[in-house]
């Protein structure tokens, strides 16, 4: 059997599991140096900008929300956002809280689905959740009911679980009634003791010492910890408006990827999600999930891409406990929705989605129609940033046989959660030496 040490060798992976699409992962290694990485896409594209063009600014919510089945209200929260920000509507607090307690239940579903199913059986060496759940049944049960408990919340105010049909331009159809929201308050004390259970356990996981020298990307909001709104800001000091922004990513495609790649300012790549949101928010967090991060041992900001997955556990606990402090401060908004009208114009729309920063810009004209569309989605974003970890964590582990390289390279994907139906599928891998 051939080992690592072998100075040439080709990383082939065809098809990573436990992530959201499609792809393929290869690197290669010569003299003992890893020479080149892709992380090679090649989902179809959906061209969901295309099918915006020539449709009604009121659709536009709905239509967004099919590009993904775990975080719909990300796209309809920031189309919205994009929608009322080119008529020049400010929608009321009341409103505001809702659509921050919907995005609230996406997040609490979507990060336990990864903590729980995607990225844990990595550390605890489970081909899958099925395996885990075989060793520990209680544990993944926990996960359930957490990703539960963030359906539960997206049904009751977005109407359904799955790409919510209560969401509008201006806000919402019907405003849910007290009852409803007041009936969320038992299943989320639940979700966050479970939560915090959960930072316990995956702090306690077996970390490899990697440490990545990333430019952290995400919004920031002086009242609190961005998901809903704020401007985006760097690591590296940059702080602009969402539309100052848009204008600084610059995306292109290359051969290997169905999937745009992002850059800021045309040439340094940027990593968002949620290592991000902790290293330039940390200070926002609220008592309960601050005091969470620093029983892990976590403090600003962590560069360590494999405790990722406590990150987003801290976070679990910040969305139950906010989604409980909205709950309990529940006003119906009246009305449900302002009325928008149509203006020609650019609007730019920027919000958190759990995997990173999301925007949208639109162009519309004087009837409301969508003249131009672009959507740049988290993974995007951080497709270069991962092809960096890769090359960084394949040659720290060069040593490793082949059955270990493997796996650590497959975890450095799932490490950012990547959802490459949004860009544009993922990892069985095999490894070929020469």
């Amino acid at each position: 059997m051939s080992h690592g040490s072998t100075p040439d060798r080709t990383i082939g992976a065809t098809g990573i599991s436990r992530v959201e699409g499609e792809g393929s992962l290869r690197i290669q290694v010569h003299d003992n140096q890893v020479t080149d990485v892709a992380l090679e896409i090649f989902e179809p594209p959906r061209y969901f900008e295309a099918l915006l063009v020539g449709r009604h600014f009121s659709e536009a919510p709905d239509i967004t929300a099919r590009i993904c089945g775990i975080c719909p209200v990300a796209y309809q929260m920031t189309a919205c956002a994009a929608m009322e920000d080119v008529c020049g509507v400010n929608v009321s607090d009341q409103i505001s809280a809702l659509r921050r307690l919907l995005y609230c239940g996406e997040w609490i579903q979507s990060h336990a689905l990864h903590v729980y199913l995607l990225h844990a059986p990595d550390f605890l060496g489970c081909a899958d959740a099925v395996e885990l759940a075989e060793r520990d049944r209680r544990t993944v049960e926990r996960g359930l009911d957490l990703k539960r408990t963030g359906n539960l919340i997206m049904a009751t105010v977005g109407g359904r679980a799955v790409h919510p049909v209560n969401v509008r331009v201006g806000g919402f159809y019907r405003a849910p009634d007290r009852e409803a929201v007041a009936a969320l308050a038992e299943p989320l004390r639940r979700a966050r003791d479970a939560a915090l259970a959960t930072v316990s356990w995956v702090s306690g996981f077996d970390f490899p010492d990697v440490t990545g020298e990333y430019r952290f990307v995400a919004l920031h909001d002086p009242d609190r910890y961005a998901i809903d709104r704020g401007r985006p800001r760097s690591s590296d000091g940059l702080d602009v408006a969402p539309a100052e922004f848009a204008d600084l990513v610059r995306e292109e495609h290359v051969a290997r990827s169905t999937a745009l790649h992002a850059r800021l300012n045309g040439v340094g790549h940027y990593l968002t999600g949620p290592l991000a949101r902790f290293a330039l928010n940390a200070a926002a967090l609220p008592p309960l999930a601050a005091e969470a991060a620093s029983g892990a041992g976590l403090t600003a900001p962590c560069r360590n891409p494999f405790q990722s997955i406590v990150v987003r556990a801290v976070e679990l606990v910040f969305a139950c406990d906010e989604a409980l402090r909205l709950v309990e401060g529940y006003e119906p908004p009246e009305p449900p929705a302002f009325e928008v009208r149509a203006r020609a114009g650019v609007g730019t729309g920027v919000t958190e989605a759990p995997r990173g920063l999301l925007f949208h810009q639109y162009e519309i004209d004087d009837d409301g129609i969508i003249r131009r569309a672009r959507i740049v989605p988290p993974t995007s974003q951080n497709q270069l940033t991962i092809e960096d970890d890769l090359r960084r964590v394949a040659q720290g582990g060069l040593s490793l046989d082949d059955h270990a390289l493997q796996w650590r390279c497959e975890q450095a994907v799932r490490n950012h959660d990547p959802c490459i139906s949004c860009a544009a599928h993922f990892l069985d891998l095999s490894v070929v030496r020469t």
